[in-house]
């Protein structure tokens, strides 16, 4: 293994690392460790509406402590299927992810969605810079989400 494979290994796996705090944090529903994993400049492409988040309003503390108050305990998110590119200082992954918990109303939550992340090295560490979140749509006209599908 070349030097440049070495360190490209390193990197990834420093990535996975930060993916999996990444769902811990939401597991523990902790947004200043959520945040904290993230780039002044992120910009990001969630479920929820609007098209986009960028910069101070992607890393609204406040907005991402409402939406974990709308759960009721952990927050399971389990990425699968995680493969991570790196070039330089520059890197992204994606993967098929599992949401599981109890929203505050009793409603259980089961979701499967697909996701990318951007990630820039920033002072030596991995920054996520860009995330992207989808759920596929039936192509049935209907127009719904295709919850129910799983891996």
């Amino acid at each position: 293994m070349t030097t440049i494979d070495t360190e490209r290994e390193a990197d990834r796996a420093r990535i996975r690392e930060v993916l999996q705090e990444r769902a811990a944090a939401t597991r523990d529903r902790d947004a200043e460790r959520f945040l904290s994993l993230c780039a002044p400049d992120l910009v990001d492409f969630s479920l929820a509406p609007p098209l986009q988040y960028k910069g101070p309003e992607a890393l609204d503390r406040a907005a991402l402590e409402g939406w974990y108050a709308t759960w009721d305990g952990p927050i399971e998110v389990t990425p699968t299927q995680v493969e991570i590119t790196v070039g330089g200082d520059v890197a992204f992954a994606h993967s098929i992810d599992r949401m599981r918990g109890t929203k505050t109303d009793g409603f259980e939550v089961e979701l499967w969605s697909r996701t990318t992340v951007g990630l820039r090295r920033t002072d030596g560490d991995w920054k996520i810079t860009h995330t992207h979140s989808s759920v596929p749509f039936l192509m049935d006209g209907s127009g719904r989400a295709a919850l129910d599908l799983t891996p």
